[in-house]
């Protein structure tokens, strides 16, 4: 989609997005700095054994978004399925989650969408990763997730006709905005999504864009996430039923923010596990499986 349809849907202010040059052009290694030390006990490792998994670059109009890609070693093509990284940028736990939809069959794949904007991962301070995150326009993220299906798609290894978009914590709002945008897409999955302060960069979030919808959304949250209240919720759910959309969410009680993430404490097992079970029976129910 081109930045003059993302401006007439709201996406982003006529005039306000220029493209800029890369901060990152390789991915970070290990776990970000500002969730060290890691919770180690409870850390999900992956092995790449029968899958295909490593960095690649995505041809951007402005240059190449490193990204991680892991799929099936044999075989395909694969069903597809985006992966919208947390506020940490793509670290490791990021590209466990795509070794992890891999083995379940998958063409799974990660761009680092702070790329333009700076290196999440090695930041150690909370409040400069918020910064970073508010200077990322909606506008380039659609343009790059887009990129990224086109990359897979040529590959020849994935079956972008049946793709689907999942997210975490600021990926989760990212998925909802590509559900709006992306026509093609079969299903999307937000764990957690935040809402933005409005921005004349991200001037939209997912209540206000629901009736935009393309694709059915599954939204997984923890009862006891105070960055997500109830009402929050709620509205987003009242949005999509009052524009007819096909949105379901799985309220998990006294369960935190960032319950998937098993590298940190916030790792709830039970949660997590009945969440990749139903994302992956959601993606399957619409068509991507």
């Amino acid at each position: 989609m081109e930045l003059a349809e993302l401006e007439l849907q709201g996406l982003v202010p006529r005039s306000r997005w220029s493209r800029r040059g890369f901060v990152m052009t390789s991915l970070a290694t290990g776990f970000a700095l500002s969730v060290q030390p890691i919770a180690a006990q409870t850390v999900i490792t992956t092995d790449a054994t029968g899958l295909d998994a490593g960095e690649v670059k995505v041809p951007a109009k402005d240059g190449e978004v490193p990204a991680y890609r892991a799929m099936p070693d044999k075989g395909g093509p694969f069903p597809t399925v985006l992966v919208a990284h947390e506020a940490w940028g793509v670290h490791e736990h990021i590209k466990d989650l795509c070794r992890r939809l891999a083995k379940a069959g998958y063409y799974a794949i990660t761009p680092e969408l702070f790329a333009r904007q700076g290196n999440a991962a090695a930041l150690t301070n909370m409040d400069d990763i918020r910064k970073l995150m508010g200077s990322v326009p909606d506008a380039q993220v659609m343009s790059d997730l887009d990129a990224t299906v086109a990359y897979a798609k040529a590959s020849g290894k994935a079956d972008t006709t049946k793709l689907a978009v999942t997210g975490f914590c600021w990926g989760g709002r990212v998925t909802w905005l590509y559900a709006v945008h992306n026509p093609g897409l079969k299903a999307a999955v937000a764990w957690y999504g935040v809402d933005r302060q409005p921005s004349d960069l991200t001037p939209k979030n997912p209540a206000d864009l629901a009736a935009d919808l393309k694709c059915p959304v599954l939204a997984l949250y923890g009862g006891a996430d105070q960055s997500i209240p109830p009402e929050m919720i709620e509205k987003r759910q009242a949005a999509c039923k009052a524009a007819g959309k096909t949105c379901e969410s799985k309220v998990y009680p006294d369960t935190p923010h960032g319950f998937n993430a098993d590298y940190r404490p916030s790792y709830r097992p039970e949660a997590a596990k009945d969440g990749w079970s139903k994302m992956l029976a959601w993606f399957k129910q619409n068509g991507v499986g």
